[in-house]
């Protein structure tokens, strides 16, 4: 991982496109558990594809955050959401929210943390463990560190065993989520 946190690595951005048809939406909802009156925030939520689902999930006692630094996408949703549990905004996770202390139940981060520099990183990692609530959960989903015909340089992916060493909660589960994909899962002590 030595190379990953260089300035020129930090040029990798994803903006407008999406991993949405190479993903295996029912194995990350089965793995999330999510339930009836949670709080979800889907941080770098894009066109807000999972958000809609886990709403769905959380139904009409639960909350959906969708958050992301693209504030035409954040726009487009909420014009597509107005009148649901889900509150889109535009926001960086990498960096403190207007979210309250302790009000998440489940942090859900899809193919987006590659793309962080280090300082960005701590961030994250600062910033989750501010919102989770004691026993939330933290979901990241990435493309594998492998050959594959789309996706980052393998050498900004970060591995399973890669991110936890790197993510400071409890390590979960691990789930393929695609033929490209897997989701790591970890839990606030």
């Amino acid at each position: 991982m030595s190379d990953r946190w260089n300035a020129e690595n930090l040029k990798h951005r994803h903006r407008g496109k999406s991993s949405e048809r190479h993903l295996n939406k029912n194995a990350i909802l089965a793995g999330l558990m999510i339930g009836p009156g949670q709080v979800v925030l889907d941080a770098g939520c894009g066109n807000g594809y999972m958000a809609k689902e886990f709403a769905r999930l959380t139904g009409k006692t639960g909350k959906v955050y969708a958050l992301d630094t693209d504030s035409t996408s954040i726009e487009v949703l909420k014009s597509e959401t107005e009148g649901t549990t889900i509150e889109p905004f535009v926001g960086d996770i990498t960096e403190e929210t207007r979210l309250s202390a302790s009000s998440i139940d489940l942090i859900y981060v899809a193919t987006v943390i590659h793309g962080f520099s280090r300082t960005e990183m701590e961030g994250f990692l600062k910033e989750a463990d501010r919102l989770m609530k004691p026993n939330g959960r933290l979901a990241i989903v990435e493309i594998k560190k492998e050959d594959t015909p789309f996706g980052p340089p393998l050498h900004i992916r970060f591995s399973p065993e890669e991110l936890k060493q790197l993510i400071s909660f409890t390590p979960t589960q691990l789930i393929d989520v695609g033929q490209f994909f897997y989701m790591q899962t970890f839990k606030k002590e």
